[in-house]
C-alpha cells in the first residue's frame, strides 16, 4: 500500500475547520446562532473552571455517557463515526432491498461487497477453509531461500508479516515517488510491549500466549502443538522487536532515511534474496529504495540463516491467521476479538457485523464507498463555507509568524512562504479512484478483501517512477478525521467530520472557531512542528532554519515536552511528552491562531452578548472542550499511553489552555490557579 507521513488529528479509528473574515456572497445565509450548540447539562458546575476546564466543560457529559460495551472510548469522534455508520447502514440495506435499478458499476461493487461482508452463514460455513491455499504453500516451502518469493506472495494481498513494503514520495525528492520498507512483522500493537517489564505489560505477553495458543488449536492443532507454536510465535516476534526503533526514534524524519540501490539493499542482507521479492511483487526493477531502520534489516537477514525453517512456517503460519480471522467463522471472531478488543483496549463487546461491514468497506474499498456517501450526505455548500475558513485561518497564521519575537527575518521568510504554499483538500477528491479492474463478487468476503488488497498494491506499485499524483487522498470521505502531509505540503478535512459538533453553520462564531477553527489550525500548525518544520514548502526533508531560530524553537518545544511529560494520567504512568510533542506543538498551535482569528472576525460585527451566561470568549474556549471529551476504559487507555502520539483527551483540553494567557483572561484565572501555568515555563509557539 501507499504509505502517506501524515499527521491527524487524532480520531479513535485510526485523527482534523472556521473561520475568520467577511463573507462571500455565494455563502448561504447565515442562521440565527442555536444557542443549544453547548448544551448547559453538559458542565458541571461543581467544578471551577479555573481548577478543571475539562472536568468544568464536559463533567456533565462524562457522568452521562460511559463507554457503550462494544467500544473502548466513547467521545464526540466516536459519536459522529456512529453517526456515519447509521447512515451508510440504511443506505447500503435501501440498496440490497431496491437492487441497483440504473446499473451503476460502483453501486454494484459496494453493494456485492457488503452483501458478501454481510454473509454470516457462509463464514460459518466455510470456517477457515479460505486461508486453506495459503497454509499449503506455507507447508510446501522447501528451504529459507523460498522466504523472499513467499513474501512477497503474502504482502500483495494476504498478510503483513516480518516488514512492510509501501510505496511513498521521496522525503529529499518530493516530486519522486520510490519504494519503501519498514520493520514491522509483530502481533502485539508496539515493540515495547515485548520488551517493557512492567506487570501489565507481562500479562499482556501473557494472555497474547494463550490467545495464539488458542488460535492455533482452532486451526486444528493439538494443545500441546499449539502452545509450542506460541512460544515460537512469540520468540519470533520478540527477536523482530527488540531490533525495531522506539515510536520516538521513528519521529526523527532523518532517522528513517536510508536511500539504496538494490545492490547496497543486498549486501545489507545477503542471506534475502531481494531481487526475488521483487519478482514476487512484480516489480523485478523498482530503482532506489529508502530502507527506514537498516539495523531491522540486519536482524532480518540473521533470522534468515539462524531461525529453522519449521519455526518461519509457523510464524507464517500465524500471520497469515491472525490478518483474516476477524472475518472467519464466529470461533475465530470471538476469540480474535477476546484479545484485540477485550485484553488489549477493555472493550465488552464486539461490533455488529454490520458496523464491522462498513469499516471493512471504508478501508478496503473506501473511495467507491465514499462517492456514494458524498451524493447523498454532504451539501456541496459546505465545501464552500470550509474554503474561507481555512483562508481565514491562513491569514490569521500569517500574521502570527510575522509577530514571533524568537523568529529572525530569513526563517520567517520561508516560514511565510511553506504557509502560503500549503494545498488544501476538502469533502472528497477531484478525481476519484478508478476501480474498473476491481472484481467483487457475494462470495467468501475473504476472497474480496485479499482481491481489493492486491488492487491497491499493484496501484500504487505502479506510481514507481511516475510523477507524484497531487490528487491523491489518504484517508477516504466518510472519514471522521483530517490530516496534514508534509511531503505535499498539504492539509485535508474529508466529509465525515465537516457536521456537527465539529462544524455546525448553525453555530455562533466563538464555538466554531473553539472547534472547527482550531481544527484547520491543528493541521496548519503540523507543517510547523518539531517534525513537520523539517520539511520546505515543496514537501522536501530540507532544512530552512537558521542555526539560532531553530535553537530558539527547540527550547519553547522543549517547554511543552516537559509539561506534558509530568502529567500523571494512569496509575503510576505519565504522559509521554516526547511521543506526542507533535501533537501538542499543533494543539496549542492550532488554537491560539483559532483564538486570533476569532477575535479578528468579530472586528466591525455588533457585540454578542452572553449565551446561556457565557461570554464569546468563553464559548470559545467551550467549543474547543466539547470536541475533545472522551470516557476511556482503563486498558484502552493504557493502550494509547504506550502507543499514541497524541495526549489523552483531558489533556488536549487543559494543557494548552494553561499556557494561554487568552483563556486566563477569559475566565479571571488568578497566576496560582491550576489552569494557569507560571509565565516561566510557560510553552508559547506559534
Amino acid at each position: 500500500m501507499i504509505k502517506r507521513f501524515v499527521c491527524c488529528l487524532g480520531a479513535p479509528v485510526l485523527a482534523f475547520f472556521l473561520l475568520a473574515g467577511t463573507l462571500s456572497a455565494q455563502q448561504p445565509p447565515v442562521k440565527t446562532p442555536d444557542s443549544r450548540t453547548l448544551d448547559p447539562k453538559d458542565l458541571d458546575k461543581a467544578v471551577s473552571p479555573t481548577q478543571d476546564f475539562y472536568k468544568f466543560a464536559e463533567g456533565g457529559w462524562l457522568a452521562a455517557n460511559p463507554c457503550p460495551p462494544e467500544f473502548s472510548r466513547w467521545g464526540s469522534f466516536n459519536e459522529l463515526i456512529d453517526k456515519n455508520w447509521q447512515n451508510l447502514h440504511a443506505m447500503l440495506e435501501e440498496i440490497q432491498v431496491s437492487g441497483n435499478p440504473t446499473h451503476n458499476a460502483t453501486v454494484q461493487r459496494v453493494s456485492d461487497f457488503y452483501a458478501s461482508a454481510m454473509d454470516s452463514g457462509a463464514a460459518e460455513r466455510d470456517g477457515a477453509k479460505p486461508l486453506a491455499p495459503e497454509f499449503e504453500r506455507i507447508a510446501a516451502l522447501s528451504s529459507t531461500a523460498d522466504l523472499p518469493g513467499e513474501l512477497a506472495h503474502l504482502h500483495v494481498s494476504v498478510a503483513n508479516p516480518v516488514f512492510r513494503f509501501y510505496v511513498q514520495q521521496d522525503a529529499k525528492n518530493s516530486t519522486s515517488v520510490i519504494a519503501q520498507i519498514s520493520q514491522g512483522g509483530l502481533g502485539l500493537p508496539d515493540r515495547d510491549y515485548y520488551t517493557k517489564d512492567d506487570e501489565r505489560s507481562k500479562e499482556i505477553r501473557k494472555e497474547y500466549l494463550a490467545h495464539v495458543q488458542k488460535m492455533f488449536e482452532l486451526l486444528g492443532d493439538n494443545a500441546q502443538a499449539a502452545g509450542a507454536n506460541a512460544k515460537t510465535v512469540m520468540d519470533f516476534e520478540t527477536r523482530l522487536a527488540k531490533a525495531s526503533m522506539t515510536r520516538v526514534q521513528r519521529r526523527d524524519p532523518e532517522a528513517t532515511y536510508h536511500r539504496m540501490s538494490i545492490g547496497d539493499l543486498s549486501d545489507l542482507t545477503p542471506a534475502f534474496a531481494w531481487k526475488a521479492y521483487f519478482a514476487g511483487i512484480g516489480k523485478e526493477s523498482p530503482g532506489p529504495i529508502n530502507v527506514n531502520q537498516p539495523d531491522f534489516f540486519k536482524e532480518v537477514n540473521a533470522m534468515v540463516s539462524e531461525v529453522s525453517l519449521a519455526d518461519w512456517k509457523t510464524y507464517l503460519r500465524w500471520h497469515v491467521l491472525r490478518d483474516n480471522a476477524s472475518w472467519l467463522s464466529s470461533p475465530f471472531v470471538n476469540e480474535n476479538f477476546h484479545f484485540n478488543g477485550g485484553v488489549l483496549s477493555g472493550t465488552k463487546e464486539n461490533q455488529p457485523r454490520w458496523k464491522r461491514a462498513i469499516e471493512l468497506a471504508d478501508r478496503k474499498i473506501g473511495e467507491a464507498l465514499g462517492l456514494l456517501y458524498v451524493k447523498k450526505f454532504f451539501p456541496p455548500q459546505a465545501k464552500v463555507r470550509v474554503m474561507e475558513m481555512v483562508e481565514n485561518l491562513r491569514a490569521a497564521f500569517r500574521e502570527r509568524i510575522k509577530t514571533r519575537d524568537w523568529m529572525g527575518d530569513e526563517t520567517k521568510a520561508k516560514a511565510l512562504d511553506k504557509l502560503d504554499h500549503f494545498s488544501v483538500k476538502i469533502g472528497y477528491p477531484d478525481k476519484w479512484r478508478d476501480y474498473a479492474s476491481l472484481s467483487t463478487d457475494r462470495g467468501p468476503i475473504t476472497g474480496n478483501i485479499m482481491r481489493a488488497d492486491e488492487f491497491e498494491f499493484k496501484r500504487n506499485l505502479d506510481q514507481i517512477g511516475k510523477p507524484v499524483d497531487r490528487t491523491e487522498w489518504g484517508i477516504t470521505p466518510p472519514t471522521v478525521n483530517a490530516y496534514y502531509n508534509p511531503l505535499l505540503n498539504e492539509i485535508v478535512f474529508p466529509a465525515g467530520i465537516l457536521q456537527p459538533p465539529f462544524f455546525d453553520p448553525n453555530a455562533d462564531d466563538a464555538v466554531n472557531y473553539g472547534g472547527m477553527g482550531a481544527v484547520i489550525g491543528h493541521e496548519m500548525t503540523h507543517g510547523f512542528d518539531d517534525q513537520g518544520s523539517q520539511y520546505d514548502a515543496d514537501g522536501n526533508l530540507k532544512d530552512w532554519w537558521t542555526p539560532v531560530d531553530k535553537i530558539a524553537f527547540k527550547s519553547r518545544a522543549g517547554l511543552l515536552e516537559k509539561q506534558y511529560s509530568e502529567q500523571v494520567v494512569y496509575d503510576t504512568m505519565h504522559a509521554n511528552g516526547k511521543l506526542t510533542l507533535g501533537e501538542n506543538i499543533a494543539d496549542l498551535g492550532g488554537l491560539t491562531i483559532a483564538y486570533a482569528a476569532f477575535k479578528k472576525s468579530q472586528e466591525g460585527k455588533p457585540a454578542v452578548g452572553l449565551i446561556d451566561g457565557f461570554s464569546p470568549d468563553q464559548r470559545f474556549f467551550l467549543g474547543w472542550a466539547q470536541i475533545w471529551r472522551s470516557n476511556y476504559r482503563e486498558e484502552e487507555l493504557h493502550r494509547r499511553l504506550m502507543t499514541d502520539s497524541h495526549s489523552i483527551s483531558s489533556l488536549r483540553v487543559n494543557c494548552p489552555l494553561a499556557d494561554m494567557t487568552e483563556f486566563q483572561a477569559a475566565f479571571g484565572a488568578k497566576d496560582s490557579d491550576p489552569m494557569v501555568r507560571p509565565m516561566k515555563v510557560r510553552a508559547r509557539i506559534w
